[in-house]
């Protein structure tokens, strides 16, 4: 059994002061919104507590979709190395970025390069995204959404020729037996996440799962759990969302939480499930229900059961 964690949208803090400098374009109006409200919504303390019970856990894996900055500031890069180095090592981390990382242009270049082994493929490529990395069973496809985007907008793209090549790697990964999951940090289909902070390309997407298929989507971006369904080649192909990992909310749906996934391998194919745990009323992270991804038949055809921590999908904070 493999076993691998996912949590998403930390958006590490405290905010290093910026420079009146900086505070220019779209940075004016999210340093606004942070301090009207964005930083008392993500607690520094419950994010070590989820940390602390993720490593509790000991999963062989731990995946990051994005949000680790909040402005995208050089001076935010630091601590995005050292809360991914808090995790485990690039081996055992595997990181895709978010609209925050790439807050304004310039923004994720730099974070890439402050992170850099987290966010790299075993095999060096010419374009950095999609990436792939094989762990035990699973090949996980990393892709990045992050895009600058205007002010009061969140909404992310993969382009075409990602969208390409993640097609071709995905098709080629289809030939060996491992279990595909894609990381991305955007809700991948139409209609995921509202005009405004929707990827704007999903259709394309989900035209490409079709074709290839995955065994797995994960994203982040909505602040809560949710699951979706895409339909691919041999079957359904479930998307799975997690809570905002430093919320400290006022609602069960909004405070933190991560997702502890499981990959079993058998003769024939894959069963997948997954747990999970939150932060309850007293402040610990406990389990919250479970859900299983199941594969029967032949190799690409996935059953979902009924899952417990399901979601609606809430109008989100103002974009930032």
């Amino acid at each position: 059994m493999f076993r691998f964690a996912h949590l998403t949208d930390p958006h590490v803090g405290p905010l290093p002061r910026p420079a009146l400098r900086h505070l220019l374009g779209k940075r004016l109006t999210g340093y606004v919104n942070w301090r009207r409200g964005r930083s008392s919504a993500h607690c520094m303390e419950v994010l070590a507590a989820l940390v602390a019970d993720l490593r509790e856990q000991d999963p062989d894996h731990i995946v990051c979709t994005g949000d680790i900055c909040n402005l995208g500031l050089s001076s935010e890069w630091p601590g995005s190395r050292i809360f991914l180095d808090g995790l485990g090592s690039p081996e055992d981390v595997s990181f895709v970025p978010g609209n925050h990382d790439a807050y304004v242009r310039g923004s994720l270049r730099g974070l890439l390069a402050a992170i850099d082994p987290f966010a790299q493929g075993d095999e060096p490529t010419v374009k950095r995204f999609p990436y792939v990395r094989r762990r035990g069973p699973v090949a996980f496809v990393g892709l990045s959404s992050a895009v600058p985007t205007a002010p009061f907008v969140a909404s992310g793209r993969l382009g075409r020729s990602q969208i390409k090549r993640a097609e071709e790697c995905l098709a080629a990964l289809a030939t060996e037996k491992l279990a595909r999951v894609v990381m991305v940090h955007h809700p991948p289909h139409v209609g995921g996440a509202p005009a405004g902070r929707n990827l704007v390309d999903a259709h394309r997407f989900e035209r490409m799962i079709a074709k290839v298929g995955a065994d797995l989507v994960i994203h982040g971006h909505n602040h809560v759990s949710s699951v979706a369904i895409l339909e691919g080649p041999g079957g359904p192909v479930p998307v799975v969302g997690a809570p905002s990992a430093s919320a400290r909310g006022g609602v069960v749906v909004h405070r933190a939480g991560y997702l502890l996934f499981r990959v079993e391998d058998g003769a024939g194919g894959y069963a997948i499930s997954a747990e999970l745990r939150g932060l309850d009323a007293s402040g610990e992270f406990v389990s919250q229900g479970a859900f299983d991804i199941s594969k029967s038949g032949k190799r690409g055809r996935t059953v979902l059961a009924a899952p417990t921590p399901t979601a609606p999908i809430p109008q989100a904070p103002p974009a930032g």
